[in-house]
């Protein structure tokens, strides 16, 4: 049973409303060395291995605890490099971003450099890095919401600074810590768990859709060369013709953020981390100024297809007006279907092409894959008469519904227990809970690799994704 502290008082802050009386609280800046990746000619580390860095995007902080980074390249790095060194035991916090990014952190297992997006936080004696990572994950809201305004919310260093942390006693962050990882540890092995079950499921899903949309439906069917080493073959009544031949491809406009004259207006659009399998995600959906005259290009209609151009490139989803008026960035593609396939069929392909890595192989690579439109139109598509489509359509439906329903369960599940997760994370980091009579039993020994499961399941690929006119 939870036993409360025997007493407490106001917390000053606007994000926990009371505090137990003994415990402190201070402006992060005077606990914690707050930083973005540059520092003062003073302050630099020489860093050069073959002209690379260590070093984190945004899209790492849906990491619970980063482990490995990234080896990036710059100019100034061929001969010192002016990005700060973090060491291991701090926590990055992203800063800027239309999706989930803004306000999240991570913890840093590693020493690394991060990119001017994330703030960088290495407490000082009083305060446990772990322990202000929960206290950062309890605040997310209040610090999602701190730097609000202008067409683009964001925070910077200053306003990260300013943040009021709770600071118990340090015996009593190291009880709160390892209360809180035993916790995760259970947590972590539940939510994997569901994965695996998620994965099983899926994998017989696609079986059921690729079979169906390559093969058909007749057993016995008589089978012709596709002429593509990987679709193998196909019916020998259908085609294989290629995207461009079949729907008509848009790319999106570039990310334009200020108004450039009288000629256009500010519209909703949509950008790759919205494009999710199947469904699109209108929940966080911002607005950019476009032209006039690039309005019936970019504007989204009923039966098309958006296809991510970044990120995990192929992913595709059927857009069915969720919103009543809507357009494109240019991390997103619009396939339109011309009249000889079906939307959904042509999905379908889509999913198992995707899910099979088929697009990977295409894609151009720099740092981040790219499947850009020269590349999509040219990708080879089976397709039986119409309706034999919308056959197909209707038993995959049918075949597939017990499946999605268990699959639909097991996602709910996640997001149940991570949000039980948050509740007793935001109880025990404001001292609801006194936990200093807590010893850890035989089930809660817990390593870094056991937490694995509690970071983000892909990477946001949005704030690197998009493209921003100058």
């Amino acid at each position: 049973m939870a036993v409360a502290y025997p007493s407490y008082r106001a917390s000053g802050t606007p994000w926990a409303a009371r505090v137990p009386e003994h415990w402190r609280t201070a402006r992060l800046r005077y606990v914690a060395r707050v930083g973005n990746g540059t520092t003062p000619a003073r302050d630099r580390f020489d860093y050069w291995s073959n002209g690379s860095v260590p070093w984190l995007a945004s899209g790492q902080v849906n990491d619970y605890i980063v482990r490995k980074a990234r080896e990036h390249i710059t100019p100034v790095a061929l001969k010192e490099s002016s990005l700060r060194l973090l060491p291991a035991g701090s926590v990055i916090l992203g800063m800027v971003g239309q999706g989930k990014t803004r306000g999240m952190s991570a913890y840093l297992g590693i020493e690394a450099t991060i990119n001017q997006n994330l703030a960088g936080v290495t407490p000082g004696r009083e305060l446990d890095g772990r322990y202000l990572h929960y206290t950062l994950i309890a605040a997310y809201d209040f610090l999602r919401n701190y730097g609000r305004g202008g067409n683009q919310a964001a925070l910077n260093c200053a306003i990260v600074g300013s943040f009021t942390t709770l600071l118990p006693p340090r015996p009593e962050q190291d009880q709160i810590v390892a209360y809180l990882r035993a916790q995760d540890a259970h947590i972590a092995r539940f939510i994997k768990a569901k994965r695996d079950l998620i994965g099983l499921l899926t994998e017989q899903k696609l079986r059921i859709i690729d079979h169906a949309v390559t093969r058909g439906l007749d057993a016995n069917i008589r089978l012709k060369p596709s002429g593509i080493e990987w679709l193998g073959e196909v019916p020998a009544h259908w085609e294989v013709q290629r995207l461009k031949n079949i729907a008509d491809v848009v790319l999106g406009k570039m990310l334009t953020t200020e108004a450039k004259g009288d000629n256009g207006e500010f519209k909703p659009y949509l950008r790759s981390t919205n494009v999710q399998w199947l469904k699109p995600d209108v929940l966080d959906v911002k607005e950019m100024w476009i032209a006039h005259a690039e309005m019936p290009q970019l504007r989204i209609r009923k039966g098309d297809l958006l296809v991510s151009e970044g990120g995990e490139v192929g992913r595709a989803c059927i857009w069915d007006e969720e919103l009543a008026e809507c357009y494109i960035q240019n991390s997103v593609h619009r396939v339109a279907a011309k009249p000889v396939v079906l939307p959904e069929f042509l999905l379908h392909q889509f999913f198992t092409y995707g899910k099979r890595g088929r697009f990977n192989a295409i894609v151009n690579r720099v740092s981040i894959a790219h499947l850009t439109r020269e590349k999509l139109v040219t990708v080879p598509f089976a397709l039986p008469p119409i309706e034999e489509q919308q056959a197909i359509c209707r038993w995959i439906a049918e075949a597939t519904q017990p499946l999605d329903e268990a699959i639909a369960r097991a996602e709910d599940e996640i997001k149940l227990i991570r949000e039980y997760r948050d509740r007793q994370i935001a109880d025990v980091v404001t001292g609801q809970v006194d936990l200093r009579g807590w010893r850890p039993g035989p089930g809660d020994a817990v390593s870094d690799d056991d937490l694995a499961a509690l970071g983000g399941d892909e990477p946001e690929e949005a704030e690197t994704a998009e493209s921003e006119e100058g």
